[in-house]
């Protein structure tokens, strides 16, 4: 029993004082990567958050998908989704909730930060104030948690800011922007005007149900009471829920950090007004049984505060697709501005314009440029207000944080400060030591001395040699255009046969496309076009190109559209093989074409994008000769994605005993083995709401056993799901060779290994 007496004095909270080498504020999908991937360096750790959950925006509490470079699957950034922790989260997601249930995200989080030993994490615990040692460098952070009455103050060398609003960076005197530049600062003509607004707002989201009886409403005072205020009343459906409501944006002409409580207020005015007028209105039918399930309590914040690095990235970077020595990561959703107005708007709730590829985010961007000891993660990196509009989403943010914690791990290393990276050698092995876990910055192969696999001999079992895509699906129509996208070699002619059947007489149209960088999966390029007559009935078309790629790169086999003409399409699936179609996505904009106005510093283009599983098979054809980008030495290369070629080896298809070997000439030590592993970088996997069709990719390898030459058994992996299996040997060994055996992932889809890494 406790019992404690009056006292004249103010009582003081308990207090707590924690040194460690690495403190990061912010528990979003951005603290949380870089935590993560800091820890599993050695570095211990400390992750504040001030909710009670991890993953901020795209927690329960919000309930925003996680979303980047793949945009839905539409756009033409192919097998673009991020990697490291960032692809390990959402994979693993995937395998356990494909549904797309927010609260078992929640437990996915968190059950990655408690699996780390050198992180402690501190839940509903508010950074407030801070200490310096200098003008120019933290000491400390000051923290409340209002569950335990416990007040912190935690200790370090370094911090990382991924608080979403800065309050580190604010607090420590860091130079920053809020609002949008204008266009002569740095010459982005995509740069909005006062008319449409400088700050992108708050959403707020519901869920509705449907009950098996009759459910009433009635409105609460504050509703909104008139749904004609909001422009664009007519776009709710009855069936939406989640973050299909984005557009109910609110805040962009108010403070979105010390206004959010109003713009909060607004938003519940906008949502149960908005539930009024389904329920009451008449408008709609079948809504009685329909009732609210949930409705966010905090508002998901797009944007406030952006950290001035030591560089800004700007539109012309996103658009023209710069490059940079010191590039971390890769982006690839839209640059996408909202109207400040947001759901009052009478314009369209956002205005997205696309670049041609994956663009590179440079180290620099993540430094802060005044505070020797800070870290910018999230969406307060230094980028204009214009090119937030792509870095801001989600995944991006994991991705640029993942650099942010390897970062910090070599600073801690090392005993360096963030900026000492920029120093060649040590930039190149941030880079390196990311790419090691997954990072694939683009253009930066993982360094070939590194891995040990470079210096041996590598044999297959088979490899796969392209000559047929199996005419053994179903009848596809060109209602839409088509293409087949291939893995081709420079200066090779090749020759295709497609099995056609045509409901009347009519003409084919048939080109071969490239895209103008070599490494961009747009057909800007059309290098021959060829129109086929054909006859009503089922035929055999014969094409073949006088014409071919200058350089290994991917091409497309494209059919222009003509409803009266359907193609054999295959069940056949393979590593870095896609068929693509120019349609339409509404989500991201997407009509088929983007067509910008003049001066706008944008591109005109065509988008040719795939179909989700399980549709989007492959079309059936012949192909002579077989395309050969397949083979064994991929799997030493650096790559681990398709980036200009596949970069995998896959084995033949009719390969049911899949090996691999690996043979050095004199004995080796190894102590880690470290595979990388097909989980189809193309697939977005939206963290919550939107549904995925299996819980493992079809690609994946899920069982294989590997033995040294002797035939010793040194690791079994049974049931797989993950993209990078990382076998740490107890004891090192010393070996001549690896065998790696696999089994053959599904009847249609051969086994394929896009890297093997020996340390």
């Amino acid at each position: 029993m406790l019992i404690e007496n009056y006292t004249a004095e103010t009582r003081p909270n308990r207090e707590k004082v924690i040194t460690t080498d690495f403190t990061i504020i912010g528990g979003g999908i951005a603290g949380v990567c870089a935590a993560i991937t800091a820890a599993r360096k050695g570095t211990k750790t400390v992750l504040i958050q001030d909710r009670p959950v991890l993953g901020g925006n795209a927690s329960s509490e919000v309930r925003l998908w996680i979303l980047g470079a793949t945009s839905h699957m539409g756009n033409n950034n192919r097998w673009s989704r991020e990697g490291g922790v960032m692809d390990e989260i959402l994979v693993e997601n995937m395998y356990r909730n494909k549904e797309g249930n927010a609260v078992i995200f929640d437990t996915i989080l968190l059950e990655k930060i408690l699996e780390e030993k050198n992180i402690t994490l501190l839940l509903n615990t508010a950074v407030y104030d801070i200490t310096k040692k200098n003008d120019t460098s933290i000491e400390s952070v000051k923290a409340f948690n209002s569950q335990n009455s416990i007040s912190y103050t935690i200790q370090s060398p370094l911090f990382c800011d991924a608080s979403g609003d800065g309050i580190v960076a604010f607090k420590a005197g860091a130079s920053f922007r809020m609002g949008a530049e204008k266009r002569e600062e740095f010459g982005e003509l995509f740069a909005p005007d006062d008319s449409y607004g400088e700050l992108l707002g708050h959403s707020m989201y519901f869920y509705s149900k449907r009950e098996d009886f009759p459910v009433k409403y009635t409105a609460p005072s504050f509703a909104l009471k008139d749904i004609t205020e909001i422009p664009r009343y007519k776009a709710i459906g009855k069936d939406d829920k989640g973050c299909r409501f984005w557009w109910f944006e609110y805040g962009g002409r108010k403070d979105t950090i010390h206004d959010t409580e109003e713009i909060k207020q607004e938003l519940w005015k906008v949502i149960y007004g908005v539930w009024d007028y389904i329920k009451n209105s008449g408008e709609f039918e079948d809504v009685d049984n329909h009732t609210l399930e949930w409705v966010g309590t905090i508002p998901g914040k797009r944007e406030s505060r952006r950290f001035e690095g030591l560089y800004m990235i700007k539109q012309q970077d996103v658009i023209e697709q710069q490059t940079f020595d010191d590039a971390i990561a890769h982006g690839g959703w839209a640059i996408d501005l909202h109207p400040a107005d947001g759901v009052y708007s009478k314009l369209s709730g956002c205005t997205q314009w696309h670049s041609k590829g994956v663009y590179q985010i440079p180290y620099r961007t993540l430094v802060s440029k005044d505070i020797d000891n800070l870290f910018l993660a999230g969406r307060i990196i230094s980028a204009t207000h214009v090119a937030f509009g792509s870095t801001r989403v989600m995944a991006t943010n994991g991705l640029t944080a993942q650099a942010v914690g390897m970062a910090a791990a070599i600073c801690h290393e090392k005993t360096a400060l963030p900026k000492d990276l920029l120093e060649p050698k040590n930039l190149r092995y941030l880079q390196n030591e990311l790419n090691i876990t997954g990072q694939s910055i683009p253009n930066f192969p993982i360094l070939t001395e590194s891995n040990l696999v470079n210096s041996a001999t590598i044999s297959a079992s088979s490899s796969l040699a392209l000559s047929e895509i199996p005419f053994n699906g179903e009848w596809m129509s060109l209602k839409l255009a088509a293409a087949q996208l291939l893995p081709l070699k420079a200066n090779t002619n090749y020759s295709f046969k497609v099995l056609a059947n045509v409901t009347e007489d009519t003409e084919l149209t048939v080109e071969l496309r490239s895209s103008k960088k070599t490494k961009n999966y747009t057909p800007d390029v059309i290098l021959e076009s060829q129109k086929i007559n054909l006859k009503k009935g089922e035929q055999t078309v014969d094409i073949s190109f006088t014409t071919s790629v200058s350089e290994d790169q991917y091409g497309f086999v494209t059919f222009l559209s003509n409803d009266k003409i359907s193609l054999k399409n295959s069940e056949f699936r393979s590593t870095g093989v896609l068929s693509v179609f120019n349609g339409v996505n509404k989500a991201v904009s997407n009509n088929g074409k983007q067509t910008p106005p003049e001066n706008l510093g944008v591109d005109t283009f065509e988008f040719w994008t795939p179909h989700r599983r399980p549709d989007g098979r492959n079309i059936a054809m012949e192909i002579s000769p077989a395309i050969t980008s397949f083979d064994a030495t991929n799997i030493g290369n650096g790559y681990v994605r398709p980036w200009g070629q596949a970069n995998a080896w896959t084995a033949s298809l009719a390969d049911t005993k899949p090996e691999l070997k690996i043979e050095w000439d004199s004995e080796k030590t190894i102590s880690e083995i470290k595979l990388f592993l097909d989980t189809d970088y193309d697939h977005p996997m939206e963290s919550t709401l939107y549904g995925h069709p299996e819980d493992i990719v079809p690609f994946c390898v899920r069982n294989y056993v590997i033995k040294n030459n002797n035939g010793d058994v040194l690791f079994t992996q049974k049931d797989n799901h993950q993209t990078i299996n990382t076998i740490t040997l107890e004891t090192p060994i010393k070996t001549t060779g690896i065998r790696i055996e696999l089994e053959k992932p599904l009847e249609n889809v051969p086994a394929s290994i896009f890297e093997v890494f020996c340390k």
